[in-house]
């Protein structure tokens, strides 16, 4: 397969990638997803502060998240799902810190990035400051790092497969 040259920073944030969450489950260690629940009778929009199930197809759990609830993952240990605070299940520990990733989109995204010689940072829309490329921690964004990072990101995504 050819790696891309050229990535082009689309603008997502780490908020674009929270409709859909991959995490470890609480009661069978196995994995668990965590998604927006059904949008009431009105046809409101779903929001980063939609209310969150948690569904485990392995055991059969179900649980309801607090709306309004939300704790973003600060960058220190094993990172943490930002409506109930269980393990991501796509991450793993390097050398340098956490590789860590909320679905496949966001695991392919990041993937991507560090795949491509050439990154082309978005300009400047008057909005978004800092898009989730760009607030990558500088040992992924390196160069000398890419064969490394690319191979914990192919660790990660044989998990999904398992």
């Amino acid at each position: 397969m050819l790696s891309p040259q050229r990535f082009r920073d689309a603008r997502h944030t780490k908020y674009d990638f929270l409709d859909h969450v991959l995490v470890r489950c609480p009661k069978c260690a196995g994995t668990a997803h965590v998604a927006p629940m059904a949008p009431v009778a009105g046809g409101g929009a779903l929001s980063v502060f939609t209310r969150r199930r948690l569904v485990c197809r392995a055991c059969g759990l179900s649980r309801d998240a607090v709306g309004g609830r939300l704790c973003l993952y600060r960058g220190r240990g094993e990172a943490k799902d930002p409506y109930f605070g269980l393990p991501l299940w796509l991450q793993t520990e390097m050398r340098h810190g956490w590789l860590w990733a909320y679905n496949p989109e966001h695991l392919e995204l990041i993937r991507q990035f560090v795949q491509a010689p050439l990154r082309e940072r978005a300009p400047f829309d008057g909005q978004v400051r800092m898009t989730l490329v760009a607030r990558l921690p500088t040992w992924i964004k390196s160069a000398k790092n890419r064969e490394e990072v690319l191979r914990a990101i192919d660790r990660i995504r044989s998990s999904l497969v398992a």
